[in-house]
């Protein structure tokens, strides 16, 4: 556990799947998977990771049937609301990437002033992508930058990879060093698709509700038993 990563992300799924093998309507899956985040927030604080991003809502997720997107909706106001103490005092701080402005008024607000509140934290910075598209986020980076460049504020020698980023949601937190996916999907789902280009990718057949400290062992534990090249051989990333 000495290599531990700096930036954990997750695809938080199985949250419906968990709810169907008991019985239960899906609601009740999400109310358990917040549960999970409870812990892996812990977690992270625990083990020193400074950086956790969450695939809460993707912008595909409005397609859901209404009655499950209200609820969730609903879901992250009380998460937030109730965890609003705890994450001043593990000074926790919060951001928020998306189209948040496609949020219903109520829980736009409530986020809004959790980022306020914590703002001056730095112990963990927690990332919730809501309504999030990897694609869309490319594409809102590149016309911003068209914009700049209409403007003449920026000239086509100056787009770099730094300035890319700079023009994404992320601008100013580090790329993740280890993407998790729970419940057996193998695939990044339209999920920091930029950010994730050399991420360790690391997959379980664990469903969400059901992911907890240990499950989140297990992962640190096979990041640190990866060498991560970036391209490079053993010997030129050694230098």
């Amino acid at each position: 556990m000495e290599r531990l990563p700096q930036h954990v992300a997750i695809i938080m799924d199985g949250n419906g799947r968990w709810a169907h093998q008991r019985g239960l309507p899906r609601a009740a899956g999400h109310a358990r998977g917040a549960e999970a985040v409870r812990g892996v927030v812990d977690a992270c604080c625990e083990n020193g990771i400074p950086y956790l991003t969450l695939f809460a809502f993707s912008s595909e997720n409005w397609g859901r049937p209404p009655a499950e997107v209200s609820a969730l909706m609903k879901l992250l106001v009380r998460f937030f609301q109730a965890e609003m103490p705890r994450m001043k005092k593990g000074g926790i701080r919060l951001h928020v990437i998306g189209e948040i402005d496609r949020l219903p008024p109520r829980p736009r607000e409530v986020l809004a002033q959790c980022v306020e509140k914590t703002r001056t934290h730095d112990r963990l910075h927690l990332t919730l992508a809501l309504s999030y598209g990897g694609r869309n986020e490319l594409v809102r980076a590149a016309q911003r930058l068209g914009q700049q460049l209409i403007a003449g504020e920026l000239t086509v020698e100056q787009i770099t990879e730094t300035c890319f980023s700079d023009a994404l949601d992320t601008r100013g937190i580090p790329d993740p060093d280890l993407l998790i996916r729970t419940s057996g999907e193998q695939r990044l789902s339209n999920f920091l698709l930029w950010q994730l280009a050399y991420a360790e990718l690391y997959f379980t057949p664990v469903l969400w509700p059901d992911f907890d400290r240990q499950q989140f062992d297990l992962a640190l534990a096979d990041f640190a038993r990866r060498e991560r090249r970036f391209g490079l051989t053993e010997k030129e990333n050694s230098h």
